[in-house]
């Protein structure tokens, strides 16, 4: 499940998560409509986050895959909550460590 938040830089204000992409949209028009008069903020910014509150855009990118195999798999028990679990981290590390490895004994069998 994708989690939205909505950030205005100018009021330093977070919303709350989002689940739905035009949930996303309609709160960050009204603030800028309650708020602002309309006007949108600088460095207004509006995204995806993982299930610990970080910016997908500001995560490196294995960092990022990481994060989405373990929002996948936490997703499996719970779809509303924040956080991962244990045992969904550990399964995102040892999926990306059974990739690296095939794809390091496909190029050993190729050459």
């Amino acid at each position: 499940m994708r989690r939205y938040v909505y950030r205005c830089s100018v009021c330093r204000t977070t919303s709350p998560v989002l689940f739905d992409l035009p949930d996303l949209a309609d709160e960050g028009q009204a603030h800028r409509l309650a708020l602002h008069g309309g006007h949108i903020p600088d460095e207004e910014i509006a995204g995806q986050i993982d299930r610990l509150g970080r910016w997908y855009a500001a995560l490196s990118p294995l960092v990022a895959l990481h994060a989405r195999i373990a929002d996948g798999l936490s997703d499996l028990h719970n779809e509303k909550t924040m956080g991962h679990y244990w045992w969904a981290s550990i399964g995102a590390v040892l999926i990306l460590a059974a990739s690296a490895a095939l794809v390091v004994a496909v190029f050993a069998l190729a050459l």
